[in-house]
């Protein structure tokens, strides 16, 4: 099924790089209002309850207390001191959150996070992403990707296809194959290939944009004449030892999974900011509907033989220590030790039985898919972000029952839209007067005063593909 309209703002695709990328990392640090920021990369999101206890005790002893998820499902740090860089490199690498500090910044990783889980999917990609990162981590030539540069890891359900990687490695049915998508060129190896030849492909990537001279951070930022062909691309792979076949040229395939897809080139991805754009890059952004991949859900997630897992939601991606805690603590007790944190502003604890979910709903996460919270998202606003012209996430909690269930809402404090999502989306930015334009697929940019914005969203969210009548204004 195709995917719905989307209202995604107009970018230029082939910018001229005139500095170096300045994405915030652990070691990199980014000075906001509210403080610095650190950006951890957590590669699949995938992170032992100890390393969850470490980054709790960091952002209580030298941050403002709380955690924030990103659409990368990477984690961040909010109102450090100033002098703390030492003290927090040093605390992230007895936890084992910093095996490359050259490379810290580049481990950006996402997969299928309830790969090897609940039974579907074509393969469990989380041994793949493991040896992605230490290929990563082993790779000098690696350190000249970008901050922002997207590795992503789909185990055939595609639910990664929505989030505009650079480069992506997609499960074929039976498990034995992978496709590799760098732009718009497809090719197939075998999974025990399909580590390297991610790498391979950045790497063919980083070459291009050198050749162009335009210093890109992303595939799509490529002028086309550089683009990295199919034959160069299987050239790299067979010099390698590789061997590669043709992939299903620039579509999902007959033998795809549902709502898979090669990686567009249009649109900007979640981080995917001008030069100027700020800390918040890799904000939560929400899931997407009209026949964009289904993404988990919170709940219980049921697995083979009564295996159960659970995820839980994160309202605006935004935790408290206590609730992190928590998490770390459901998940060393009654599950696997392990957490995944998902790019839709979510926590998956392996092993974990249903029952204890009442426990997390009484902690304020987020439980069960009915929940208003589902699909709502904002970039910091103030009093964090000095460019922002609202406190979006007040404003947002204010109206968070307005057209629960519909389409993803994003609120943005101005025009950059840090962290928005993906696909066909209600976009609320603030004006700086009181008001928000509001756009949504089938309905054309309009400011709309806060006192009026309720009735206005649950107009909006009502899904374009929904056969029943638009709602109008």
């Amino acid at each position: 099924m195709p995917s719905a309209p989307s209202n995604r703002p107009d970018r230029d695709e082939t910018p001229v790089r005139d500095r170096g990328d300045a994405c915030p990392g652990a070691l990199r640090l980014h000075t906001a209002d509210d403080g610095a920021l650190a950006r951890v990369r957590v590669p699949a999101g995938v992170l032992s309850a100890r390393q969850a206890y470490a980054l709790a005790d960091a952002a209580e002893r030298l941050g403002d207390g709380a955690l924030d998820i990103t659409s990368r499902g990477n984690l961040q740090l909010r109102g450090l001191g100033g002098g703390c860089g030492g003290e927090l490199a040093a605390l992230l690498d007895a936890a084992g959150l910093l095996p490359a500090p050259a490379h810290e910044r580049v481990r950006n990783v996402v997969a299928s996070p309830l790969s090897g889980l609940d039974g579907r999917g074509h393969l469990d990609v989380q041994p793949l992403v493991r040896e992605l990162d230490a290929l990563l981590c082993a790779s000098e030539r690696a350190t000249a990707l970008s901050g922002r540069f997207l590795f992503a890891l789909d185990d055939g359900r595609g639910d990664m296809a929505g989030l505009g990687a650079d480069v992506m490695l997609l499960a074929e049915p039976g498990g034995t194959r992978v496709r590799v998508l760098l732009g718009e060129q497809t090719l197939t190896v075998g999974r025990q290939d399909g580590a390297r030849a991610l790498l391979l492909a950045a790497e063919a990537f980083l070459d291009a944009a050198d050749a162009g001279g335009t210093r890109a951070w992303r595939v799509r930022e490529l002028p086309p004449e550089y683009a990295v062909s199919r034959q160069e691309l299987a050239r790299r792979l067979g010099d390698a030892g590789i061997a590669a076949g043709a992939g299903a040229g620039a579509g999902a395939g007959a033998d795809a999974s549902p709502g898979a897809s090669v990686l567009p080139r249009s649109g900007p991805g979640p981080d995917a900011v001008p030069a100027a754009r700020g800390q918040d890059a890799d904000v939560a952004a929400g899931p997407g509907r009209g026949g964009e991949p289904a993404t988990p859900v919170p709940g219980v997630v049921h697995g083979a033989r009564g295996a159960a897992s659970l995820h839980v939601g994160v309202a605006l991606g935004r935790m408290r220590v206590a609730q992190w805690r928590l998490l770390a603590r459901t998940a060393e007790t009654y599950g696997t030790g392990e957490l995944r944190v998902t790019p839709w502003r979510g926590v998956v604890l392996p092993g974990v039985p249903g029952a204890l979910l009442p426990g997390l709903a009484d902690a304020g996460l987020v439980t069960g898919p009915d929940s208003p919270w589902t699909g709502v998202g904002a970039c910091t606003g103030r009093p964090g972000c000095a460019k922002s012209l609202a406190d979006v996430r007040a404003d947002a909690t204010a109206r968070i029952a307005a057209g629960a269930g519909g389409l993803p809402v994003y609120w943005s404090g101005c025009e950059r839209r840090c962290g928005h999502p993906q696909g066909a989306w209600v976009d609320v930015v603030a004006t700086g007067d009181g008001r928000y334009d509001l756009t949504a697929p089938g309905v054309p940019r309009h400011t709309v005063p806060l006192t009026e914005l309720a009735d206005a969203l649950a107009a909006a969210r009502t899904d374009p593909t929904d056969p029943t009548e638009r709602p109008t204004k």
